[in-house]
């Protein structure tokens, strides 16, 4: 991109304008520049693509930029618990739990634990706090009830 090469003509000098500083000017044609006077490195979005740069305090520069032109909506929430279980030990009254609350996302991720033993971890998602809080209380009461709760 013209734009980014210029930036980096004034930065390193003509001379010292290398392959790799150069690859780094690579912006795909229609992208909007994500840039600032204290931002060298580019940044683009294009459509609802946002392209940043991977230093962390170069990113957050950028997100700084983005952020206030970003869509949201209602906060997505979220809880978690740890079950002393197989995942498929608690995926049946899991299910029941998920049906009896349409509202929320209920999601299982099996791992071993430090011992090498099957554990589950149990996240609750929900953008309604009363709905997320109540189908955590019956993961809990179901995990308890089993002898499984962590």
């Amino acid at each position: 991109h013209p734009e980014v090469v210029g930036r980096f003509k004034e930065r390193w000098g003509a001379q010292d304008l290398n392959e790799a500083r150069l690859r780094m000017a690579r912006i795909p044609d229609g992208a909007e520049l994500i840039q600032s006077a204290t931002i060298l490195a580019p940044g683009f979005k294009i459509g609802n693509v946002i392209v940043m740069a991977g230093v962390p305090s170069i990113m957050q520069a950028m997100m700084d930029i983005v952020a206030p032109k970003l869509k949201s909506g209602v906060r997505m929430l979220s809880e978690s618990v740890r079950a002393n279980a197989r995942e498929g030990d608690i995926g049946g009254p899991l299910r029941a739990i998920a049906n009896a609350h349409p509202d929320t996302i209920i999601g299982s991720y099996p791992f071993q634990d430090e011992d090498k033993k099957p554990n589950t971890n149990l996240v609750v998602r929900s953008r309604d706090p009363e709905k997320l809080h109540a189908a955590m209380a019956a993961v809990k009461e179901m995990l308890a009830a089993l002898n499984v709760l962590r």
